[in-house]
């Protein structure tokens, strides 16, 4: 067993308790994240005179060649090691010497792998922005196609008023949009540089943080030794992000499955995206949409997780924040494939325009719209309720809908109406006619799609450095 920490110690640790400990199965993902961690804190040791010239160069250089076999797949990260650091350490000893062992000078292991974890989130927020983006493109251009696709709005899954596809969608822009936003701030709180906290008390080395920091793209250096060992409130708040857009995507997938069934029709999934039965040769299942909605529970698992493990540790580092990484791991790549599935299969599902308007007109969602005639004409808004009561009564008995009824049928229930009223019932008045910022009327439809034509047009990961580039030079 290849262990960094055993001058302590008089007999070799049990096989159990070894691979009980051990954490190189799963921390072995943040390779990459390890070695460039590694390069910034030689640089650093070099600068500050603590490391030779010499040293510097060559246990960069060393560091940088195992990194490049790694990827190329030339070294296998051996599970002899207790955990990724170990596997790099020993690598090198192993290649270049005593100039080896030097790698580890002023620094510890706990902040070495809240360094990682770092780094590996932050880039992982990045991914997830992205594919938020792309998510939101097909949306935007679904809206915009969909202007004038009148569908049923629903109040507790009741038919309530008439709106527009477009409309219906642009509720899933907002929350997409927020979930974008989240990933930012995550981003900006996150970036502080947690290497050189040492154990938990710094070091006696002359380090320079600030320095170290910049070359790892950080804004600045943790100011705490403990909290920078210890913190894991970066991860907690993107597990809750992910978690956020996990429900949204289950809100989504949930209806897709409902104006996918036969009752509604509203929609046809492609045959990419759905599966048919193994003895019912009718069926073509919305599968994709079914296990976004079955794979937010394992998100959600994650968080719960991981803050009931950190609930009741006092600092500084302790071996429970070890398990911070599987479910993480799992919880982030669960999320990541759930928003790429998910967007692929919106922008290829099929909706059915004719359907969606005969549901609204058969759902009297312009019931409200014929009230409001009747108020406009100076019938009190309480009667004028229980008027149009008496015509959805009326319809429900006769099989039509609102519109179906002829002049002289909706004067025997109210003399006030006239032949206007058809107009003012239409789906198509209905929805124009609401105007205000917000709300699905075509003209506030279109400055709202403006709107978000211009924020998809920014992109706030632009002003990030490119630092790898720089620090791999």
């Amino acid at each position: 067993m290849a262990q960094l920490w055993g001058g302590r110690f008089t007999k070799e640790t049990d096989q159990l308790v070894y691979n009980f400990n051990a954490s190189i199965s799963f921390d072995k993902k943040f390779y990459r994240q390890d070695m460039l961690g590694s390069i910034a804190h030689v640089k650093m040791l070099g600068k500050q005179g603590i490391l030779t010239e010499q040293e510097t160069k060559d246990l960069v250089a060393a560091v940088k060649g195992i990194l490049q076999e790694v990827e190329a797949g030339t070294l296998e990260i051996s599970h002899e090691y207790e955990d990724i650091h170990s596997f790099v350490e020993a690598t090198l000893i192993d290649r270049i010497g005593d100039t080896g062992k030097k790698l580890h000078t002023g620094r510890s292991r706990n902040d070495q792998v809240a360094l990682d974890m770092r780094l590996f989130i932050r880039q992982e927020v990045l991914a997830v922005d992205g594919l938020l983006c792309e998510m939101l493109k097909v949306i935007l251009a679904t809206m915009e196609e969909h202007l004038d696709t009148y569908m049923p709005g629903f109040t507790h899954l009741q038919k309530a008023q008439p709106v527009t596809l477009a409309h219906h969608l642009g509720a899933y822009f907002e929350m997409f949009r927020r979930d974008r936003l989240r990933m930012q701030d995550i981003y900006q709180r996150m970036n502080d540089c947690p290497l050189g906290s040492g154990a938990l008390a710094g070091t006696t080395y002359d380090l320079d943080r600030y320095y170290t920091a910049e070359l790892l793209g950080f804004d600045r250096p943790t100011l705490n030794s403990m909290d920078g060992v210890s913190d894991r409130d970066y991860l907690i708040e993107f597990l809750s992000a992910l978690s956020t857009i996990m429900m949204h995507l289950s809100r989504f997938s949930e209806e897709i499955i409902i104006w996918n069934s036969n009752e509604y029709q509203f929609v046809e999934i492609d045959d990419a995206y759905s599966t048919g039965s193994s003895i019912m040769p009718q069926k073509k299942n919305p599968d994709i949409a079914e296990l976004v909605r079955g794979k937010t529970g394992r998100v959600y698992g994650a968080l719960i997780s991981l803050l009931t493990t950190m609930k009741g540790i006092p600092l500084a580092y302790n071996k429970d924040m070890q398990e911070d990484k599987e479910l993480s791991f799992d919880a982030i790549d669960t999320a990541k494939g759930c928003l790429a599935l998910f967007t692929g299969m919106l922008s290829s599902l099929k909706f059915c325009q004719d359907n969606m308007e005969a549901s609204a007109k058969n759902g009297f969602t312009n019931a409200t719209d014929a009230a409001d005639y009747l108020v406009n004409h100076g019938v009190p808004f309480r009667d004028a309720h229980g008027i149009v009561g008496r015509i959805v009564l009326y319809c429900i008995d006769k099989k039509i809908a609102i519109d179906d009824m002829s002049l002289e049928e909706l004067k025997a229930i109210s003399p006030v109406f006239e032949e206007d009223i058809f107009e003012a019932v239409s789906m198509e008045t209905c929805v124009k006619k609401r105007l205000t910022i917000g709300a699905p009327g075509q003209e506030a439809m279109k400055q709202v799609i403006a709107i978000h034509q211009e924020y998809l047009k920014q992109d706030w990961k632009k002003e990030i450095p490119d630092w790898e580039s720089e620090l791999l030079k």
